[in-house]
């Protein structure tokens, strides 16, 4: 899968970027209504920073991959 940086809008509660709420694709700002699944990526092993993926459902019920690079502070979605 590729993936495209996005601007994303989040959550941050015991820790920074916990869960996004919104980002903007293509001009558009999608809301997201829905968390369906999330899952982790390295994190343990110094050399393999962590990794976060979102499966999202947005307020128009279209799904989405986004994905938190936490070494770079960067989200970007799946294309």
């Amino acid at each position: 899968m590729d993936y495209e940086r996005i601007q994303v809008e989040c959550y941050s509660g015991y820790k920074v970027n916990e869960r996004p709420m919104a980002f903007t694709y293509q001009d558009h700002r999608w809301e997201i209504e829905e968390i369906l699944d999330r899952w982790y990526e390295g994190g343990i092993d110094p050399a393999r920073p962590e990794v976060i993926y979102f499966n999202v459902k947005t307020n128009e019920c279209r799904i989405f991959v986004l994905r938190y690079l936490s070494l770079f502070d960067s989200w970007s979605m799946g294309i």
